[in-house]
C-alpha cells in the first residue's frame, strides 16, 4: 500500500471515530459535565498523550520563528475550533450544526486558493458540491429528531466560526508537518491549546459531579479523550503529510454518513433509499476531489 492510500485510510478512520463520537459525547455532555469542562479534559488528556508519545522518537527542535505559526495552529485548530463547536452545538440543533459543518471543505478550498495558491479545478468543485449534496441529503432526512435549541442563530454562527477555524488550521498546519515530525509539532500545538482553554473550562471541571458520575460516563469521557481527540488529530496530521488540505477536508462529508450507519447498527434508525442516494453522492464527491491522474 503506497503512502497516499495509507493517508486515505487514516483520514477515513478518523472520520469513522468522529461519526461515532457525536452520540458518545451527547451521552456525557451536558448531563455529567458542561461543554467547556469537557473540552478542557479532552485537550488536557490529549496534551499528556502527545508529549508521552513524542518521547519515543528522536528529539527535534522547532525553530523560534515557527512558534508563531504553531500558536496560530493551536488557536484555530484547538481553542477556537473546539470552544465554538461545543458551545454552538449546545445552542442550535444537531441538524443545523451538521449542515453548517459541511461548508468546511469549501472554506478550505477558498483559503488554499488565497493563501497557498492551490489550483482549483472544475473536477474538485464538482466533487465538493456532490459531497455537500450527499451530506445535506442525509442530514435533512433526520429533521424529525430535533433537540432543544435555545438560540439557533447564535449557535449557527458559532458552528460556522468552528468550520472556518478548522479550515484555517489545515492550511496553517500543512507546511509545519512537512518541516517537522508530526508528533513534535502537535505536542507544542496542544500544550498551547491547553493553556488557551484552561480559563474557560477550569471551573466546569472542578464543579462536575465526579463522585456521583456513573462508570459508563467515565468510559465515554475516556473514549472522547483518547480516540476522538488524540487518535483523530494524530491520524489527520499523518494523512495531511501526503494529502492536500482540500482533499483531507472532504472527509468531513463521511461523518454524517458514519453517524447514520452507527444509529442503524444500534437500532435507532433504518436504511432507506434516501440514505443510499446520500451515501453514493458522498463517496462520489470524495473520489472526485481525492483522485489524481498517474
Amino acid at each position: 500500500m503506497n503512502k497516499r492510500n495509507i493517508a486515505f485510510l487514516l483520514a477515513f478512520t478518523a472520520s469513522l471515530i468522529y461519526g461515532v463520537s457525536f452520540t458518545v459525547a451527547k451521552d456525557v455532555m451536558p448531563l455529567h459535565i458542561k461543554p467547556y469542562g469537557f473540552i478542557l479534559l479532552r485537550v488536557g488528556g490529549a496534551t499528556l498523550l502527545f508529549w508521552l508519545i513524542s518521547l519515543t522518537i528522536p528529539k527535534e527542535k522547532i525553530a523560534l520563528n515557527d512558534f508563531f505559526r504553531v500558536f496560530l495552529a493551536a488557536l484555530f485548530g484547538v481553542a477556537v475550533n473546539m470552544l465554538t463547536f461545543f458551545k454552538g452545538l449546545s445552542l442550535t440543533t444537531p441538524i443545523n450544526g451538521a449542515v453548517i459543518m459541511v461548508t468546511s471543505p469549501i472554506l478550505v478550498l477558498l483559503f488554499s486558493f488565497m493563501i497557498l495558491n492551490e489550483k482549483v479545478t472544475i473536477k474538485k468543485i464538482v466533487g465538493i458540491l456532490l459531497g455537500m449534496a450527499g451530506a445535506i441529503t442525509l442530514i435533512a432526512y433526520g429533521q424529525k429528531a430535533l433537540q432543544n435549541a435555545p438560540n439557533i442563530k447564535w449557535g449557527n454562527f458559532l458552528v460556522f466560526i468552528n468550520a472556518a477555524s478548522y479550515s484555517l488550521y489545515l492550511i496553517i498546519a500543512k507546511p509545519l508537518i512537512k518541516k517537522y515530525h508530526p508528533f513534535h509539532f502537535i505536542k507544542w500545538m496542544y500544550l498551547m491549546g491547553f493553556i488557551m482553554v484552561l480559563p474557560f473550562g477550569y471551573m466546569q471541571v472542578k464543579t462536575a459531579g465526579w463522585s456521583s458520575m456513573p462508570q459508563i460516563a467515565l468510559y465515554k469521557i475516556g473514549f472522547i479523550v483518547v480516540f476522538t481527540t488524540f487518535i483523530t488529530y494524530l491520524f489527520n496530521l499523518l494523512a495531511l503529510k501526503n494529502l492536500k488540505p482540500t482533499t483531507l477536508s472532504v472527509f468531513i462529508y463521511l461523518q454524517p454518513l458514519i453517524a447514520s450507519l452507527y444509529a442503524i447498527s444500534v437500532g435507532s434508525d433504518n436504511l432507506t433509499a434516501i440514505k443510499i442516494i446520500g451515501t453514493a453522492l458522498i463517496f462520489s464527491g470524495v473520489y472526485m476531489v481525492s483522485h489524481q491522474k498517474k
